[in-house]
């Protein structure tokens, strides 16, 4: 999403304050202008900013004549009208033209970046509805911080373009989906789509043993010396690790009730204790958390507070699982296939292979997939992978052939039918994508398009 803001004020003064409080609470995309026209300009040169600043009493254009020009050129511009002058009529000539805020100098840091978040948020909110109600597939501005998660399913890329439009803000974002889905790797690509990309980005797991309960304490909050055992040096926690930065808590769902009230503070006050010190210290993190267990549940069942959850879910993204999101298999096996065998040839797995890969329901999803062709990249030692080398739980998943009960033997279609409905089965999979479909299936390119035109398709 375009964070970029305009700040428009004759006083060069108050230009220069607002850049400091604003670059000092992380907004980095910040624009100064002193002369309303020239403001207005970019935005008829087709600029695209996020939110305005503006002053009402200015030369050559005031600001209620420069937020109806705004409004009409660039109706998505969050406009905040700042001004010395505090009266309802004015304020609410203001709100009426389009404008977001209202807000009267002196204006607090505090109150200036509130009232920024909140256009943002609204701007942002306004994107995912619009996004959600058209059928087109979405671009992502940020595709290489995206591009671990391998999909051509137009619902899933809604769901990474959701992302990459909570990435800027500062709201925390609760991921759910099945186990293996990719709940850390969209975490990982919130981060990298976000300002905070060059500070760090910390995982903990809480079914892991530094997410027990008796190491939670020292791994999340650090400690003093001494405080943790007597031999134990002083150690920084994962919290002020990830300052600037973004922490990511999986499984969620698992934390002690002791511990959740802990973290809450931490996301209501910005400050966290360190064990063995009565010092609070200040800490800026992006949380992004995630889970498997359906938390709703949990909360009525009294095992997961309602308070923490609703901090938690500023934002909600789930995950389907793979079996929802089938024509992904081909993409996935292909990377996978590269990643454990890049030295094989198109060759390496057989269509048969494929087709009993694709009718498996994956309950492990992703990492399960993973799993499974690493495991027969191991046993076909470079030769083609064939399906006597996949696990016998999934071999036992292939189709049963059609039965004639008249005849008392299967029913066989001709060579001929079997090959057309086997290569448009394979079409459609991989999303209508011939050069995909053609190393799928084995055969060149020219000879899928032949065969593709003889059957009437584009």
């Amino acid at each position: 999403m375009n964070n970029s803001i305009i700040v428009i004020d004759d006083e060069q003064d108050f230009l220069e304050t607002v850049r400091r409080g604003l670059i000092t609470s992380g907004f980095r995309n910040i624009r100064l202008e002193s002369d309303p026209r020239k403001a207005l300009a970019l935005f008829e040169g087709g600029e695209s900013i996020a939110v305005a600043l503006i002053d009402i009493s200015m030369p050559f254009l005031n600001g209620v004549e420069l937020l109806e020009a705004i409004k009409k050129i660039r109706p998505a511009t969050e406009c905040i009208m700042v001004t010395a002058m505090n009266e309802a009529r004015l304020a609410v000539e203001c709100l009426k033209k389009g404008a977001y805020d209202y807000l009267v100098k002196p204006v607090s840091r505090e109150d200036l970046v509130s009232a920024i978040d909140r256009a943002l948020e609204r701007r942002k909110l306004l994107d995912i509805l619009n996004m959600r109600k058209d059928d087109a597939v979405p671009r992502l501005r940020h595709p290489e911080a995206f591009s671990s998660i391998i999909t051509s399913s137009a619902n899933v890329i809604k769901i990474l373009k959701e992302a990459e439009l909570h990435a800027p803000s500062r709201v925390p974002i609760l991921i759910t989906g099945e186990s293996g889905t990719g709940k850390e790797l969209l975490a990982r690509a919130i981060h990298l789509a976000s300002s905070r990309a060059k500070f760090p980005f910390s995982a903990i797991n809480m079914a892991s043993p530094a997410g027990s309960m008796g190491l939670f304490d020292a791994e999340f909050f650090g400690h003093t010396k001494g405080a943790f055992t007597g031999a134990e040096k002083e150690r920084m926690g994962q919290l002020q690790r990830s300052n600037r930065g973004t922490l990511f808590l999986d499984e969620i769902g698992i934390l002690p009730a002791e511990f959740q009230g802990k973290l809450l503070r931490v996301l209501q006050d910005g400050e966290f204790t360190r064990l063995g010190s009565d010092k609070s210290q200040k800490v800026d993190i992006r949380l992004i958390t995630a889970t498997n267990e359906d938390l709703t549940r949990l909360m009525a069942k009294g095992a997961f507070r309602k308070d923490l959850y609703y901090r938690l879910r500023g934002a909600w993204l789930h995950l389907p699982p793979l079996r929802e999101r089938r024509n992904d298999i081909p993409l996935l096996i292909e990377s996978f296939l590269d990643e454990f065998s890049p030295i094989a040839g198109p060759g390496r797995i057989d269509a048969e292979t494929i087709s009993v890969l694709l009718e498996y329901d994956y309950p492990g999803n992703i990492r399960e997939l993973r799993s499974i062709i690493q495991s027969v990249v191991n046993l076909a030692q470079g030769k083609p992978i064939t399906p006597n080398l996949l696990p016998d739980d999934i071999r036992r998943k292939r189709r049963v052939p059609r039965h004639d009960a008249r005849s008392g033997s299967e029913s066989l279609d001709s060579l001929a039918a079997v090959e057309k409905a086997h290569i448009l089965k394979a079409y459609n999979i991989t999303g209508r994508n011939k050069a995909l479909t053609a190393r799928l299936l084995a055969i060149g390119l020219s000879t899928l398009r032949r065969k593709l035109e003889a059957y009437g398709e584009d």
